[in-house]
This record gives structure tokens, C-alpha cells and sequence, in this order.
């Protein structure tokens, strides 16, 4: 499969009793596709999965696969642990309508780099659907080399990455300048969505756009598709919102942003979490209506 454009780790609508808000789940899911996404991601760390039971999770996955396949959208669903049977079970059970799962490097564990690439080798012989890589080592505890992420993109089913290192160094350098063209990698880090495009990315997986769907579409096209002082134009406009929503734990303040705007119910996010603090949200709604990319 082709992964290109932008993607939208939803977030999990609860209500104030702690419960799941599906209506409001399926409301955001058609806005951002509506508004210019090229899928969703479904279980995302975005979406707090690990605060969710099984049962509430696969709530969250089928209303998200009724949304996709209404318009003929792609649907991600982040799965796998750090065990790596677990994650085979979990795999081979995916939801019919996921079009490609999103598995991070094993946490907490610190594998080899051969340990990985035997986990993920074992993931996509089991799996229905391609895999999206998600290295993203300051969650993970783990660092790959370009030399692994390479013997990755080598393993058939693995159709792509979700690459959010934190910044663009050596290693991600060396990556993106030997892969080959039929592998796609998606930034995951919203500040570096510019750059890495530019260095051979073919869009995002970007948690600020649940709250600005649009503009971080165009973001990615204009990074995509030029001219270049469009892109650059679109990047500086989106800065300090993209800061703002990270002020504290995502996703605190984009639940905050999205109650305060009314399209969701509650900001309600589940412990560890704890909700966004006043002054976090305020600066957030600042920057909320932060010009898009002007018209090229």
C-alpha cells in the first residue's frame, strides 16, 4: 500500500463519567477526513490505549472503520506490545476494515537490533495487513540504526514507517537517503514535518491536527508538492500551535482545545494523564486560529 499525505491520531472521546463517547469519536473522525486527511490512526498513543479495556478498544477501532469506509479512507490501528507472541495474537485478530497496523519498536525491553528486526520479521509473516514501523526511541528506550531501520524496510509487509526521533540527526539522514522508493515514511514529529518531507518523507501522522485538520493537510501538501515558500509559510503559521498543544502531555491539551470548541463533550483524559492546566489551554485557543498557508 502507499502511505502519503496526512494522517490523524484521533483522540478517544470519554465522557465526564468516564465513559466512551462514540458519537463524538465518530463526528471527529468524518471532520478531519473531511477536511483534507488521507486516513486515520485508530489506537494511536494519541488515542491513550493503554488507559483502554479490550472491549473499549475495539468500540474505537469499529467505529473508526465505519467512518473510513464510508469515504473510502485509509484506517491505521496502532497495535503490539513488548512481547512479541502477545503481539501476534493481537495482529492476526485486526479489525477487517484496518488497512495497515501501527506497531512501535518493543518497549521497555531493549532488544538487540537483531531482536527487533526478528520481531517485526514474525509480526509481518503474521499479519493480515502491512505494517507501519513506529520508531520513535525517546518512548521506546531503544535507538535503531540506519543500518537496522534498513533491514526493516526490507522485510515484506512492512509498507512504511512512523519515523519521530525528536529531531532530524545522522541516523535518520542516512535513513531517508537510501530507502527504497516503494517504502513511505510519515513524520511523526509534528515540529520536523517540513524537514522530513523535504528529505524524502511522504507525509505525517500528526496529533495537532485533531484540532486543525486542514491546515496541517496543507501543511503536508505544500511541503509535498511546493512552492517552497508556500511550505515554509505554512510551517511558521503552525508553529506555535504545534507548541502549544505539546505545552504538557499529549493529548491533554488538544482534548482541552477540542472541548473548549465544543466537538467533543469533555477534555476528560484517564491517569497517568491529568487534564490540561487553564494556562495551557488559554495559550493553545491563542494560536488556535493561527492563520493557514497563504494561496499560492
Amino acid at each position: 500500500m502507499e502511505l502519503s499525505g496526512l494522517y490523524v491520531p484521533l483522540v478517544t472521546p470519554f465522557t465526564d463519567d468516564d465513559r466512551l463517547d462514540l458519537d463524538a469519536l465518530t463526528a471527529l473522525a468524518a471532520a478531519v477526513l473531511d477536511e483534507g486527511a488521507t486516513g486515520v490512526v485508530a489506537l494511536g498513543t494519541t488515542g491513550e490505549p493503554a488507559t483502554l479495556t479490550p472491549t473499549e478498544a475495539r468500540q474505537v477501532v469499529d467505529v473508526c472503520a465505519a467512518v473510513c469506509a464510508g469515504r473510502d479512507r485509509q484506517l491505521v490501528v496502532g497495535t503490539g506490545t513488548s512481547s512479541t507472541a502477545a503481539s501476534v495474537d493481537l495482529i492476526a485478530d485486526l479489525d477487517p476494515g484496518a488497512t495497515a497496523a501501527l506497531v512501535a519498536v518493543p518497549a521497555y525491553t531493549r532488544p538487540s537490533q537483531e531482536g527487533v528486526v526478528e520481531h517485526f520479521r514474525r509480526l509481518a509473516a503474521a499479519s493480515p495487513v502491512p505494517l507501519v514501523v513506529y520508531n520513535v526511541p525517546y518512548r521506546t528506550g531503544l535507538s535503531l540504526t540506519a543500518h537496522t531501520l534498513h533491514r526493516l524496510a526490507d522485510l515484506p509487509g512492512v509498507a512504511g514507517f512512523k519515523h519521530t526521533v525528536g529531531s532530524i540527526d545522522d541516523t535518520t539522514v542516512a535513513f531517508l537517503g537510501a530507502l527504497r522508493p516503494d517504502v513511505s515514511v510519515l513524520a511523526g514529529d509534528d515540529l520536523y514535518i517540513g524537514p522530513l518531507i523535504s528529505l524524502g518523507a511522504r507525509g505525517a501522522i500528526t496529533a495537532s491536527a485533531n484540532v486543525s485538520p486542514r491546515a496541517y493537510a496543507e501543511l503536508v501538501s505544500a511541503w509535498r508538492h511546493g512552492p517552497a515558500h508556500h511550505a515554509r509559510a505554512a510551517h511558521d503559521a503552525l508553529v506555535p500551535l504545534t507548541r502549544a498543544l505539546f505545552a504538557e502531555p499529549s493529548p491533554a491539551v488538544v482534548k482541552a482545545v477540542l472541548a473548549a470548541e465544543g466537538r467533543i463533550a469533555s477534555p476528560r483524559v484517564r491517569l497517568p494523564l491529568l487534564p490540561a492546566t487553564p494556562a495551557a489551554l488559554s495559550a493553545a485557543l491563542a494560536y488556535r486560529d493561527a492563520p493557514s498557508a497563504p494561496s499560492r
